[in-house]
Order: C-alpha cells, then sequence, then structure tokens
C-alpha cells in the first residue's frame, strides 16, 4: 500500500490555528484553502464570514510537523500574495476537565449596546463556557426598529442541574427585556 504524503496518519497531529482578514474579493477562500492543501496540511474547523467589507477567516489546521512547520513558514507570502493579515498559533487538542452538555441558546431584542456582554456574564458566573457565538443585526418587519440576534453554543457541566438553569436563564432575559431560548444542542 502506498502512503499518501498528504493525509495526516500521526497518531498525535499537531494543530495550528490561523485567522486571517482582508478586503473581501470573489476566490479567496478557494486559494487560501489550496495553500493549506498544498503544504500537506488538513482543515478541521474553520469559521468565515464577510464582516463589512473585509473577510475573516478563523481555522483550526492539523496535519505532521513538517506539514505544519512549511505552512507556518508560507504565511507570510501568503497574506502579501492574497492582501490577507494572518496570524498563525500552534495549538494543542482540546482537553475537558469534566464532562459537558452542548447547549444552544438564542436571543433577540431591539438593539442596543452591552447584550453580549450580559449574556457572557450570565454564563461565566456559573462556570459556563461559550463555545461559540455568532450575532447579527436586522431591521424588525414593518416597522424598521434595529433588532439583534445571538445565536450560542455554550457547553453546560453535566452534573448542572439544567431545570434550575433554563429557569434563571429565561427570568434573567425577561428583566433585560430579551426574547431568549436554551435548549440541547440537536448537534
Amino acid at each position: 500500500m502506498v502512503s499518501n504524503p498528504i493525509m495526516n496518519t500521526s497518531a498525535n497531529p499537531e494543530y495550528l490555528v490561523i485567522t486571517a482578514n482582508g478586503e473581501d474579493q470573489v476566490g479567496l477562500v478557494e486559494k487560501f484553502t489550496n495553500r493549506i492543501l498544498d503544504a500537506g496540511a488538513n482543515i478541521e474547523a474553520s469559521r468565515m464570514a464577510v464582516l463589512g467589507g473585509q473577510f475573516a477567516i478563523l481555522m483550526l489546521i492539523s496535519g505532521p510537523w513538517n506539514a505544519l512547520s512549511k505552512l507556518e513558514d508560507l504565511m507570510p507570502s501568503i497574506g502579501e500574495q492574497l492582501n490577507l493579515a494572518i496570524i498563525c498559533n500552534r495549538t494543542r487538542e482540546r482537553e475537558l476537565a469534566k464532562p459537558m452538555v452542548p447547549y444552544h441558546v438564542e436571543v433577540v431584542s431591539m438593539d442596543h449596546p452591552g447584550i453580549v456582554n450580559k449574556l457572557s456574564s450570565f454564563f461565566a458566573k456559573r462556570g459556563i463556557n461559550i463555545e461559540e457565538l455568532n450575532t447579527s443585526t436586522y431591521p424588525a418587519a414593518h416597522t424598521g426598529t434595529p433588532m439583534f440576534s445571538v445565536q450560542m453554543t455554550v457547553g453546560i457541566p453535566a452534573d448542572m442541574h439544567l431545570a434550575s438553569l433554563r429557569g434563571e436563564f429565561l427570568d434573567y432575559c425577561d428583566e433585560l427585556n430579551l426574547d431568549g431560548t436554551l435548549e440541547p444542542s440537536r448537534i
């Protein structure tokens, strides 16, 4: 059997987090991911979005040490070629101290400063980690009132009483005039 040098066959793969942003342009994802493939690395997870006129990339890359080293060495020239500001950091596989249960949080309200801060404070005070967070603004139907939407995935400690937490969260949302839900993640 012939081994494929591009695939990471190591029992202990190495990891690299890449953040990049630059002016949005058609074909940017294809060009950027092609460089990762050419280096012999693999995209484990990624988030990409247009924010204003900028395109933002956040990726977890895996591969053998030599492929990641090659990719790190190429990043300055890739940044120049694609007009991207790029930051790379080595990381490791995530280890959880205790079992977590993923829950999905959705909140909608009229837009005003501090919503994300208040929501993150609620969860942090209870030892709940925010795993992913996405926000957006949009005009309300018929009135055009600026609205704010938050979607989160949180890791709730498995030993936490979920019914009590859900009640506390809904009460908190009511106090802040937020329409919120906290439900098991269906991923």
